[in-house]
């Protein structure tokens, strides 16, 4: 049965003061956390680090990167108004001609009951933008098949999504490290990794997980640097708390879960605003990274549109070759042409992702396949009426 809309508002209004509650003490929490970004903006960064340094390194969130004592609430003016739309994507021409954007996206699926014998797909794909008054572009994909050997399970009723999630952040990786290698030393070009560099949702995990994932990041924090190609990492919405742990650490105040760093500056940041280069000390996942790895992360939130301000993760090595004002101008430009989201991530994500018809030509390439090769492999009823269609019918269809 469909949910009862009156049931539902009479349980709302029943517990309505458990709300108002909670929505007071989080806004009054709020209020105090914002004076003491106001403080410490004021601040000089000496007397920051003097006062952080009274705690372990990878138990103060964050510290001053980029010197800015001039910046109150920590928000750097972008001054960007432009009165018409053209204006703007001049000025993104002005900025991005000629410079190269890269991103890749992943897809999956998964084993499911529709099997006797637990597989999975996992495709990922790229889009690379030159920028050029030609249009030229790049965008193409890759696959892999995962058998029951990979997944590493004995028989289809036991879990295997995880390996087939490590996988793709695997493949997905693995691409980022190959694009910064052929585009090696060359300075107009930028890598986005759609996610965080500090993969705090590993830490939930086994320690052979856990390590995949870090050394999957590690990788790209060291071929960035190496092959001298900008990283971004794009998080749209963002539940970190570093500097909101900073503040804590700093002013001695109570420890709120509900406060994160993106809505404590939410309503400071006009568009284009940024905060200065903060370097992440976060505890936890940050001490499975090798030591020369786990404090060359920065991070910087950047205001794209309406809502909070996205998180912008970057290695350290590009303030440090004082190239994030560029960079960050080319994520600005990014967002621009997608509208609020930067355009090379979306449709990286558009090329990669799996519809339900490639599902089904997935099935179908599957159980020909296992029969020509005497596999026992059986499909649902419920699927084989999805795949009724043999492969040879789908083929001279399309031909």
């Amino acid at each position: 049965m469909p949910l009862k809309p009156s049931q539902i508002l009479t349980l709302l209004n029943k517990k309505r003061a458990d709300f108002e509650t909670f929505d007071k003490a989080a806004l009054q929490a709020l209020e105090r956390y914002r004076t003491a970004l106001q403080q410490a903006s004021q601040e000089s960064t000496d007397d920051l680090m003097e006062r952080l340094n009274l705690f372990v390194a990878n138990d103060r969130g964050a510290e001053p990167l980029e010197i800015c004592e001039h910046c109150p609430n920590w928000v750097i003016p972008s001054g960007l108004v432009w009165q018409s739309r053209e204006q703007s994507h001049q000025w993104v021409r002005d900025r991005l001609t000629g410079v190269a954007t890269f991103a890749v996206d992943g897809s999956q699926i998964y084993p499911g009951k529709d099997l006797s014998i637990p597989v999975a797909l996992v495709q990922i794909g790229w889009f690379e933008n030159f920028h050029t008054s030609d249009g030229q572009y790049e965008k193409d994909i890759e696959v892999d098949v995962m058998t029951p050997n990979d997944l590493k399970v004995s028989s289809s009723g036991e879990p295997v999504d995880r390996a087939v999630n490590m996988r793709r952040f695997q493949m997905e990786t693995q691409r980022l490290v190959r694009y910064m290698h052929d585009r090696a030393n060359r300075p107009n070009c930028l890598a986005f990794l759609d996610g965080s560099l500090i993969v705090t949702f590993a830490e939930a995990f086994d320690e052979e997980t856990r390590q995949l994932y870090t050394n999957c990041v590690v990788q790209l924090l060291q071929a960035s640097e190496k092959y001298r190609v900008p990283l971004v990492s794009y998080i749209d919405t963002s539940y970190a708390r570093d500097l909101t742990l900073m503040l804590q650490r700093l002013y001695r105040l109570p420890e709120v879960d509900s406060i994160h760093d993106a809505p404590l500056l939410w309503k400071l940041m006009q568009w284009g605003d940024r905060t200065p280069l903060f370097r992440c000390r976060r505890p936890g996942i940050l001490t499975h990274y090798p030591a020369g790895i786990s404090n060359h992360i920065a991070f910087t939130y950047l205001k794209t549109h309406d809502g909070p301000p996205v998180r912008l993760e970057i290695p350290t090595w590009i303030y440090d070759a004082n190239l994030h004002e560029k960079i960050i101008d080319w994520v600005r430009c990014e967002v621009i042409i997608g509208g609020g989201y930067p355009y090379v991530i979306e449709t990286a994500d558009q090329t990669a992702v799996l519809k339900t018809d490639d599902r089904q030509m997935f099935y179908r390439l599957l159980q020909e396949w296992a029969e020509e090769q005497n596999l026992n492999l059986r499909l649902s009823r419920k699927m084989v009426s999805k795949v009724r269609p043999t492969v040879k019918e789908v083929l001279s269809f399309e031909f």
